[in-house]
């Protein structure tokens, strides 16, 4: 197992999702057995049961005592308290936090209780997203039928057309003053 020399990803309510993901690469870059330690739990160091025979082709195995560990085994067996530390790390800046996981036995509960609280749960979940739904709905409201809208946007054009039209329909009015200035000006020029 190497050690990591990166930065611990710090856990935040606001970009959960994102730090989730960091956290995931972050492990797994220390051991690539660190995740399965933190979503089934700690591992069991095994070894051939050799008072059975094979069934079914396979070994049976039971779990070694502390006492018959390798070096390897012993770094195995240690990923649940290396996975805590780090997992304890995330929530430094976090102490409300912190006392919220500090009872739990196991990096795999550690993350359980992790995912209820920034996700929620199922029921949490399911009620965020109709709240969302509902609130989609409102902003938008109800879709008219394709049809109508069509109709609607000719009409508009139809309308738009009619009075934004260059040309004159009919001819200019000319007030009484317009009149009477004319006359008296003498000047020529019928009416436009």
């Amino acid at each position: 197992m190497s050690t990591s020399q990166n930065k611990i990803p710090l856990f935040s309510r606001e970009d959960y999702d994102d730090c989730e993901i960091r956290m995931q690469a972050h492990l797994a870059a220390m051991d690539d057995e660190m995740w399965t330690v933190i979503t089934e739990a700690p591992l069991k160091i095994m070894k051939p049961n050799l008072a059975f025979a094979v069934s079914n082709g396979e070994p049976q195995f039971l779990e070694k005592a502390r006492h018959e560990y390798t070096n390897d085994d012993k770094k195995k067996a240690n990923l649940d308290n290396v996975a805590r530390d780090i997992l304890y790390k995330t929530l430094d800046k976090d102490k409300n936090m912190f006392s919220k996981i500090k009872t739990c036995a196991t990096t795999k509960d550690i993350w359980e209780k992790l995912v209820q609280i920034y996700e929620g749960s199922d029921e949490t979940k399911e009620n965020k997203l109709t709240v969302a739904q509902q609130k989609l709905l409102r902003q938008s409201g109800p879709r008219p039928d394709p049809r109508l809208l069509r109709q609607a946007a000719l009409e508009a054009l139809t309308r738009s057309a009619r009075t934004d039209s260059p040309r004159r329909t009919g001819r200019k009015q000319i007030s009484d003053d317009d009149r009477r200035r004319r006359r008296v000006g003498g000047g020529g020029g019928g009416v436009f």
